[in-house]
């Protein structure tokens, strides 16, 4: 067999090759048409691509309550109850009784006393009027409200009705007896019997004056931001603010004067005045420093009148009694010289009586000698 040349052996490998291109093109296109045919319509496709969720499951267990809940330490229907299911929205919640704008208070009540008896009282007592007045039936009372502490009713209740006329006739049945205790039943917008009280005194623990005391001011606070703020309340005569030496800045608290007594009242009883640059201000009437000071030389008497008050005299202290002739001279203190036989002297005494040493200079009694 003759050696094939080179030109030969070049061809077998060309061909060799685009054979082999030919399978491998082949196969992809027999791989492509296998995805089409496993491949979802586009409408299986976006369906599949939805996520279901399961509005009723619960909350998923985390890693550590599964542990605890292997242990036998956690309890399912305590967590349950913490963490109920969230409810769907198609779903009809059961309307909440509104109130309505006729209705009764009635007090004294025993602190025994349930829905049930009131609406029992109610009832049975509204029966027996006459035909001039409406009779009380239990679908009338819409809603009963028992206000409790600490397990107890308060003692009183509010009971709702559908007329101005049910809430006559339940007003009449006022000092009749329930659990042993004499009611009392008026309307519930009737405020008649609380105390009068001064809302000024409850504003403040000052007396109502036309300064304003605002404390728990910002360092940044400027007498610009004061005016702005309080200019709603009332007419403002001037603004004393409290500074630093060094940088002139806020102290934290000021005091504005007001033309009136309103002013202050009306910035104590609105809310847009209790807070300032994110603080919340604290404001009070100011003081009057002319009745806190003793010793005043000026008082203010009214405003724009000004007196000069009397200068106070001065007390001296009185003088120490002279001695006359006439008032007894203290006794002195004496000593019993005379020793008691058999009985020893009191060291004190023996001091007293002892013979004192001269304290006097003695003369010289000797000779004086001299040396050569």
């Amino acid at each position: 067999m003759a050696e094939e040349t080179k030109k030969e052996k070049r061809e077998r490998k060309e061909k060799k090759k685009q054979l082999k291109e030919k399978k491998e093109e082949a196969a992809e296109e027999s791989k492509k048409e296998e995805v089409k045919n496993d491949s979802p319509a586009p409408e299986d496709k976006a369906a599949s691509d939805e996520l279901e969720i399961d509005l009723s499951a619960g909350v998923p267990l985390s890693k550590k309550q599964q542990r605890l809940l292997k242990k036998g330490k956690l309890n399912v229907e305590k967590l349950a109850k913490k963490h109920p299911t969230p409810k769907r929205a198609d779903e009809e919640e059961t309307p909440k009784s509104s109130k309505s704008p006729f209705g009764v208070w009635i007090g004294n009540l025993s602190f025994d006393t349930t829905r049930d008896d009131l609406v029992r009282f109610i009832v049975g007592k509204s029966q027996t009027f006459g035909n001039d007045l409406v009779k009380i039936a239990e679908e009338d009372i819409s809603r009963v409200n028992l206000p409790k502490k600490n397990g107890k009713i308060k003692g009183f209740a509010y009971v709702d009705l559908p007329s101005q006329k049910h809430v006559d006739s339940v007003v009449l049945l006022s000092e009749a007896n329930l659990n042993g205790r004499n009611l009392l039943i008026k309307n519930s917008t009737s405020f008649e019997g609380r105390p009068e009280g001064d809302g000024q005194k409850a504003l403040s623990k000052n007396p109502p004056l036309r300064i304003l005391f605002v404390g728990n001011l910002s360092f940044d606070t400027a007498e610009s931001d004061l005016e702005e703020h309080f200019r709603h309340c009332g007419d403002i005569v001037k603004i004393r603010m409290a500074t630093f030496e060094d940088s002139g800045k806020c102290k934290g608290f000021a005091f504005i004067d007001f033309k009136d007594e309103e002013g202050p009242t009306t910035a104590l009883k609105s809310k847009l005045a209790k807070k300032l640059i994110n603080r919340p201000l604290r404001l009070e009437y100011g003081e009057d420093r002319s009745k806190r000071t003793p010793n005043r030389v000026r008082e203010q008497v009214q405003e724009g009148e000004i007196k000069e008050a009397a200068p106070v005299e001065r007390q001296e202290r009185p003088a120490f009694r002279e001695r006359t002739e006439e008032a007894p001279r203290p006794k002195k203190r004496t000593f019993n010289d005379t020793p008691v036989p058999g009985k020893r002297l009191k060291s004190s005494v023996a001091l007293a009586s002892a013979q004192r040493a001269s304290a006097a200079i003695v003369p010289s009694q000797g000779k004086k000698t001299t040396f050569d």
